[in-house]
C-alpha cells in the first residue's frame, strides 16, 4: 500500500477512536475547522465538475464526511455533559456567530435544520432515487444505440467498450447516489436529537453537578449546545447543497459556473433589458429604494448590452471564418476520405429502412452483432464493421451486399411477408409470391401472416425479412472471410496470442516467416472454411516447417493435418465417413503435372484433360448427392491443394480432404471412384 492510502485508512479509523476515546478540546478544535474547510471543499469540486463520472467517489465521500461529524458531535457533547467545555470553536459560534443570545441561536440552528433537512436534503434525495431508476432503466437502450454506432462504423471498438463502461458507471453511481443521501438526512436527525440532548441533560448537569443557579445554568448549556449544533448543522449544509448540485445537473456538459454564465447572463440581451426596464420603473413610481433598484437596473442592462454585443461579434465571426460548402469541397485532404473502401456494405431500398431502424421496432442492427459473434466463434475471424446504407436507386424490396466495395450478392424481400421454404417434409399447397432463397438458393414463397399458421402446419420453415437478411449476410461473410482477413487484422490475432504464448510468436514472426506469408496461410484456411481459432496450433505449426519451407500453399497443407481433430469433427458423423476417391492413374497424373517456381507452385494439364476430370468429378460425386451425403473427395496429401484447385473450376461447394487430416478411429466408406 501507498503512503497515502495507509494516512487514509488510519484517517476513517480515527473517527470512530473520536467516539469512545476523550479528545482535547485543541484537537476538536482542529477537527471542527477542519471538517468546514473539507465541506466548502466538496462543494467548490461539485460546483466545477463537468460531469458526474469526474467525482464518483461522492457517495463514499458522503459518508465519511457523516460519520465525521457524527463522531465530532458525540466528542463536543462529551465535553459539555462532562465539563461545560467543548472547545473554542463552538464557544465563538455560541457568542460571536449568535451574539450571546440563547433564543436567536437556537431559532437559528432550527431554521438551519429544517432547511437542510425538508428542503435541499430531501429533495437531493428524491432526485438521486428518480435518476437512478431512469439510468438504470435507460442501460438496455443505451447499449443497443452503442451496439448500433459500431455496426455503423461511426465509432471504434475501443470507443464502444469505453462507453459501456460509462453506462455501467453511470448507473453505479446514480444508484451509490440513492443510498447516500440517506446518510445526509440521518445526519440531521441525529443533530436535531444530540441539540435536545445536550439541552436538557446539561441543564440537569449543572445545576446538580456542578450547583449553578437555574438561569446560568440555562444560559451557559444553551448557548454552547446551540453552537455546538451550528458548527455541525452548516457543514451539513454545505454538503447537502453540494448533493443536491451533483444529482441535479445531468444534463450539463460543464461547471455550474460556465453555465450560469452562457445560459442566465449569456442568453438574449433583450430579456435583460426588459428586467432591467422593470426595475427602474419600480424605483420610479413605487415606494421601493429607488436608488437601489436603479443601480440593480443599471447593471442588468449592461450585461443585456454586452450579451448582444458578444453574440453579434460570434455572428460575424461564423460568416467570416466559416468556410462555404464549396470551399471546403475543394480542399484536397477532403478527397481522401473519399478513397476509404469499406470491407463490408449492406445496401437497402427505402421500403427495408424500417428493419434497421430501432425507432420503428427493428432488430436487424442487433443480429449484425449476434453474427459478428457467431463468425468469431466459428471461424475465428474478428468481422470488421458492417456498414448499413440505404440507397434510393435500389429497388424498395432489394438489397446488397458488398465486400471491398464490389457486390458479392443481392436479394429481395417483402417487408410484411414472411418467407415459406420446403424442407422436403412440406405436404401441402400455400399461396404465396415464389421466390428462390438467397443464402442457400432453395426455392421459397413469400407468404403473408395470415398464410403463416398454415404454411407452419403443413411443415414448411417460415422466416421473418431480418432472419433471411441476416442469414444470407452471414453466409456470405463467411464464404468471403479469406478476403476481410488483411495484415492489420493478423496482426491483432498475433498479438492477442503474444499475451499469453509469447515465445510461439516471437520464434515465428518475423525470424522465419513475415507478417504476409502468416496471412495467406490464415486466407487458405479461410477459404476452405477451416477455423483459424486455434492460433496457438496454427503458429506452432508454421513454427516447426518454416524452416523447411516458405511456399504458403504447402504450409498450408501442415497446417490443415495439425488441425484433423477440427476438421473430423467438422465432416465426420457417427465415426463413420462416406467419401468418393481418386484413380491411382488420376492422382499419378496430377502430382505429374507439377509446376513449382519461386512465386509457388500450380497444376499444368491440358484443357481438355481438365474438363474430362471435371466431368467425371461430377458424374462420382452423383452417388453422395444422392444419399444425401456432403460431397467429400479424400485425396492423398500430395495431391489434395491442387485437386481443391481444379474443383473450383466447376463450384466451391465440394469439400477435398486427405488422408492425413482424418483421425485414425475414422471408419472411411467410399461410395465412388473419379477416374480418367
Amino acid at each position: 500500500m501507498k503512503l497515502g492510502d495507509i494516512l487514509i485508512a488510519i484517517a476513517v479509523i480515527g473517527m470512530v477512536i473520536l467516539i469512545i476515546v476523550p479528545i482535547p478540546t485543541g484537537v476538536i478544535d482542529f477537527l471542527l475547522s477542519f471538517n468546514i474547510a473539507i465541506s466548502i471543499l466538496i462543494l467548490l469540486i461539485s460546483m466545477y465538475s463537468a460531469d458526474a463520472l469526474e467525482i464518483t467517489v461522492f457517495p463514499s465521500l458522503l459518508l465519511l464526511t457523516t460519520l465525521l461529524r457524527l463522531s465530532l458531535n458525540l466528542s463536543t457533547t462529551k465535553g459539555i455533559l462532562l465539563n461545560g467545555d467543548a472547545g473554542r470553536v463552538v464557544e465563538a459560534f455560541g457568542h460571536f456567530v449568535i451574539g450571546g443570545n440563547a433564543v436567536v441561536g437556537f431559532v437559528i440552528f432550527f431554521i438551519i435544520v429544517l432547511i437542510n433537512f425538508l428542503v435541499i436534503t430531501k429533495g437531493a434525495e428524491r432526485v438521486a432515487e428518480v435518476a437512478a431508476r431512469f439510468t438504470l432503466d435507460a442501460m438496455p437502450g443505451k447499449q443497443m444505440a452503442i451496439d448500433a454506432d459500431l455496426n455503423a462504423g461511426l465509432i471504434t471498438e475501443e470507443d464502444a467498450r469505453k462507453r459501456r463502461k460509462d453506462v455501467q458507471r453511470y448507473a453505479d453511481f446514480y444508484g451509490a447516489m440513492d443510498g447516500a443521501t440517506k446518510f445526509v438526512k440521518g445526519d440531521a436527525i441525529a443533530g436535531i436529537v444530540i441539540t435536545f440532548i445536550n439541552i436538557s441533560a446539561g441543564f440537569v448537569i449543572g445545576m446538580v453537578t456542578f450547583g449553578l443557579p437555574f438561569q446560568e445554568a440555562i444560559y451557559k448549556y444553551t448557548i454552547l449546545t446551540v453552537g455546538d449544533g451550528l458548527v455541525g448543522q452548516i457543514p451539513a449544509l454545505l454538503i447537502s447543497t453540494a448533493t443536491g448540485l451533483v444529482v441535479t445537473r445531468s444534463a450539463s456538459e460543464a461547471n455550474l459556473g460556465e453555465d450560469l454564465r452562457v445560459q442566465i447572463f449569456g442568453t438574449n440581451g433583450t430579456i435583460l433589458y426588459i428586467v432591467g426596464g422593470f426595475l427602474i420603473l419600480l424605483g420610479v413610481f413605487t415606494p421601493l429604494p429607488g436608488i437601489i433598484n436603479f443601480v440593480l437596473g443599471g447593471v442588468f442592462i449592461f450585461f443585456g448590452y454586452r450579451s448582444s454585443s458578444v453574440i453579434k461579434e460570434t455572428e460575424v465571426e461564423e460568416e467570416l471564418g466559416s468556410p462555404s460548402e464549396a470551399e471546403d469541397m475543394r480542399r484536397p485532404e477532403n478527397v481522401l476520405e473519399l478513397l476509404k473502401v469499406d470491407d463490408i456494405e449492406l445496401e437497402f431500398g427505402y421500403g427495408l429502412i424500417p428493419l434497421a431502424d430501432t425507432s420503428q421496432g427493428g432488430d436487424l442492427l442487433d443480429r449484425i452483432v449476434m453474427i459478428r459473434r457467431q463468425v468469431a466463434m466459428e471461424l475465428g475471424l474478428v468481422v470488421p464493421v458492417v456498414r448499413l446504407r440505404d440507397n434510393i436507386q435500389l429497388n424498395p424490396n432489394e438489397y446488397i451486399i458488398k465486400v471491398k466495395g464490389v457486390v458479392v450478392s443481392k436479394g429481395e424481400v417483402y417487408f410484411d411477408h414472411y418467407l415459406a421454404m420446403d424442407s422436403g417434409m412440406g405436404d401441402g399447397d400455400i399461396e404465396g409470391i415464389d421466390t428462390v432463397e438467397p443464402a442457400f438458393g432453395l426455392p421459397a414463397k413469400w407468404i403473408t401472416e395470415s398464410e403463416r399458421e398454415k404454411a407452419e402446419i403443413y411443415g414448411y420453415t417460415v422466416v421473418d425479412p431480418p432472419s433471411v437478411i441476416a442469414t444470407h449476410l452471414t453466409e456470405i461473410i463467411k464464404r468471403k472471410s479469406y478476403e476481410l482477413l488483411g495484415r492489420q487484422d493478423v496482426d491483432l490475432l498475433v498479438q492477442n496470442v503474444r499475451e499469453e504464448y509469447p515465445v510461439v510468436v516471437d520464434e515465428l514472426i518475423p525470424k522465419l516467416l513475415s507478417l504476409g506469408e502468416v496471412q495467406k496461410v490464415l486466407a487458405n484456411l479461410l477459404r476452405e472454411q477451416v477455423s483459424i481459432r486455434d492460433m496457438v496450433s496454427i503458429l506452432e505449426t508454421l513454427a516447426d516447417y518454416a524452416p523447411v519451407t516458405h511456399d504458403t500453399d504447402l504450409l498450408t497443407e501442415y497446417v490443415r493435418q495439425r488441425l484433423a481433430g477440427y476438421i473430423t469433427e467438422k465432416y465426420v458423423s457417427n465415426n463413420v465417413i462416406k467419401v468418393v476417391t481418386l484413380s491411382n492413374n488420376l492422382e499419378e497424373l496430377v502430382m505429374n503435372s507439377i509446376n513449382k517456381t519461386e512465386t509457388g507452385s500450380y497444376v499444368n494439364l491440358d484443357p481438355n484433360n481438365v474438363q474430362m476430370i471435371l466431368n467425371n468429378t461430377f458424374k462420382a460425386l452423383e452417388s453422395l448427392t444422392s444419399i444425401g451425403e456432403q460431397p467429400i473427395i479424400l485425396t492423398s496429401p500430395i495431391v489434395r491443394f491442387y485437386f481443391k484447385k481444379l474443383t473450383e473450376q466447376m463450384t466451391e461447394d465440394i469439400i477435398v480432404l486427405s488422408y492425413n487430416e482424418i483421425e485414425a478411429s475414422v471408419e472411411i466408406q467410399s461410395v465412388g471412384v473419379v477416374n480418367l
